[in-house]
């Protein structure tokens, strides 16, 4: 009995341990499966071992139809008010071109239409042109045609560097720096203030504003479209801002005409760098907008040229006038002739 009592106890087994989880392998399972899914759909996109995916150009807000012609008779109307957020003061803005400029122009604006500009150098304004919309209201479409009328999408000689052929205008939206006392440029170089500006893109300038850097120019531009009364609507007023935008003048007429129909173009059909303007389109525009306005300009062209012989011929009248009814110099008496002595 001793002996037993002395043995050791048997043996108290403790619970049993409770077995690992599974929970975390599962979940370094799944996660495994969604880097390799996104592994995928990264080498699939070009974003690894390939080339990167191509940037979209932002949304189009809408399709909009080839308009219709204005009636017959009908009279040029500027619309009424604007969409001036305060800054920019509510009445219509025109730049001012020299005769030179839109002798110029004019034959730049008839020529061929068509260009040859790498897509990825149009790429980078993308994000520029849709902080532009989204910040004063203006179709990005109207944006960008003008800024492809202006420089061909900054390709033009002089876009980042001095002034135009007629040394008044700057950078890639062609800004007025000349004009003044205060000059069209003056007038919105701070817009760039009113936008986000983005990370990084080509030309951007050391100091701000600067009419060569690409973002300041563009978010000046669509201000001052947007204090001429422009929106994303391209209709009538989207006519009338980029007539203001060039100035009012024959010439303005045929760049407002291009410019609307490359947009309207694009909102059809989709962004097209090198697609040019369809003529046919440009013919409906001017049909709708431009026609109007040229007869205006050209009926006030005659009755200048009326007013002005009407002045000439009044001035003809009284100086003849004058000349019959200014009193003759008195006749003296002959000095009588001495009599002979």
């Amino acid at each position: 009995m001793d002996a037993m009592d002395d043995a050791a106890p048997p043996t108290q087994f403790a619970e049993p341990p409770t077995p690992p989880s599974e929970r975390g392998a599962w979940l370094i399972a799944f996660a495994l499966a969604a880097l390799g899914v996104l592994g995928l759909t990264a080498a699939l996109t070009g974003a690894i071992g390939g080339s990167p995916a191509t940037p979209a150009p932002p949304v189009v807000i809408s399709r909009v139809a080839t308009p219709a012609p204005a009636p017959a008779g009908s009279q040029a109307t500027e619309p009424a008010g604007s969409r001036g957020d305060g800054h920019v003061a509510s009445a219509t803005i025109v730049q001012a071109r020299s005769a030179e400029q839109q002798a110029l122009d004019a034959r730049r604006f008839t020529s061929a239409t068509h260009t040859n500009i790498s897509r990825g150098w149009v790429e980078g304004f993308y994000p520029i042109y849709a902080t532009a919309q989204s910040t004063f209201g203006v179709n990005w479409l109207l944006i960008a045609s003008i800024h492809a009328q202006e420089t061909a999408f900054s390709t033009a000689a002089s876009t980042y560097h001095g002034l135009n052929f007629a040394h008044c205008c700057a950078g890639p939206m062609q800004f007025n720096v000349t004009n003044g006392p205060v000059t069209t440029w003056d007038l919105v170089a701070d817009s760039y203030r009113y936008g986000r500006r983005p990370a990084s893109y080509d030309h951007k300038t050391a100091r701000h504003p600067s009419v060569y850097d690409d973002y300041d120019a563009v978010m000046a531009a669509a201000h001052l479209l947007s204090a001429d009364g422009a929106s994303e609507a391209l209709d009538n007023s989207a006519w009338w801002s980029a007539y203001d935008y060039y100035g009012h003048d024959e010439t303005g007429v045929l760049y407002a005409d291009q410019v609307l129909a490359r947009a309207i173009g694009w909102s059809q059909h989709g962004f097209c760098v090198n697609c040019g303007v369809n003529a046919e389109l440009v013919q409906a525009v001017y049909a709708a907008y431009g026609a109007p306005v040229l007869a205006a300009l050209e009926e006030a062209e005659r009755a200048e040229a009326l007013a002005r012989e009407r002045a000439k011929h009044a001035r003809r009248h009284r100086a003849g006038r004058h000349a019959h009814s200014a009193p003759r110099p008195a006749r003296h008496a002959p000095s009588p002739v001495a009599s002979p002595s």
